[in-house]
């Protein structure tokens, strides 16, 4: 990929002064750390439809499923202000290649989940941001996740692993020529989906070895609800530990009967959480290159995003 993978991104997370009142909510591992790799779309629901910096607050009124979107304290109803201009936007973002959004935390307009609804008893935080919502519908498959998740490890690391993978995906399906493609494709993204979801992972293999069977369109759709399917279950220290005992596989012929407890002792540690996965995952890469296995070396397990974000280093 030659090009930085683009990211929707809600405007205030860059820092940029669009709340309500005027402020913003800078995240510094989105702008400095993660922004190295990606280009940012910045998307500010409220501003973006009309409204000024500083203004009156929104609050979610109603029932979660189906909230009405209004000013805080004059009790305006903005829903279908706000709902037409996402309609729009959410069209043009659709040209844009996304291949992920980060949204903002608590938002009525942007929270993925959780946002507080009002009621006439107090409220229930069962509630999802009208552009958000608006979004989720119209790319279910597409990777969110919104700040305040993303200061949890595992769940930064699940999200910047989908949104990677579906940038892969979506490119191999523009080049594609023939079933050969995804074939390859696949056969690089085992072990990542086998650390998912193991279970999916063996069901895309029958769909795969049909592909030439299938036309490409309905192949593409199957697949690709699959695969995003199976990656947005979290990499466990239990699946990673099995991943790693199925790599060790690869080397039987190979490694030393010392160079084989390192590796195992080193496995016994990261599934003992003495040490994060990088150890064990570094060890393998070395044992990879010096006998030469080319199926390891092509493996998105190994190299899932860029090492200097350090998600492997904690995990």
């Amino acid at each position: 990929m030659n090009e930085k993978i683009k990211l929707g991104i809600s405007t205030c997370l860059l820092g940029e002064h669009v709340r309500y009142d005027g402020g913003h909510k800078l995240d510094q591992f989105l702008v400095q750390t993660l922004g190295r790799f990606v280009e940012f779309v910045p998307v500010c629901p409220e501003v973006e439809s009309g409204f000024p910096v500083p203004r009156e607050a929104f609050r979610l009124v109603g029932t979660p499923e189906a909230p009405r979107l209004m000013t805080q304290k004059t009790m305006v109803d903005v829903t279908d202000r706000m709902a037409a201009w996402a309609e729009r936007r959410i069209n043009g973002l659709g040209k844009d290649s996304l291949c992920g959004f980060i949204f903002k935390s608590k938002s009525p307009s942007s929270g993925m989940e959780r946002v507080k609804v009002y009621h006439e008893k107090g409220f229930v935080k069962k509630g999802v941001g009208v552009f958000a919502r608006a979004f989720m519908n119209r790319f279910p498959l597409m990777p969110v996740e919104e700040d305040g998740r993303l200061h949890d490890i595992n769940l930064r690391e699940n999200f910047i692993v989908r949104v990677f993978a579906y940038s892969r995906l979506r490119e191999m399906m523009l080049e594609y020529i023939s079933a050969g493609d995804l074939v390859e494709f696949h056969s690089r993204h085992k072990l990542l989906l086998m650390a998912h979801n193991p279970k999916i992972q063996r069901e895309m293999g029958s769909l795969v070895a049909k592909a030439k069977q299938i036309p490409t369109q309905q192949l593409f759709d199957s697949y690709e609800s699959q695969f995003m399917t199976a990656l947005k279950y979290i990499s466990t220290i239990k699946k990673n530990t099995n991943v790693l005992h199925h790599i060790v596989g690869y080397f039987k012929k190979d490694l030393s009967s010392g160079e084989k407890q390192e590796l195992l002792e080193l496995i016994e540690h990261y599934h003992q959480t003495n040490v994060p996965l990088i150890a064990p995952i570094t060890l393998i890469k070395h044992y990879t290159r010096k006998y030469n296995k080319e199926y390891l070396a092509d493996q998105y397990y190994l190299n899932p995003h860029p090492l200097e974000l350090k998600l492997r280093n904690h995990a």
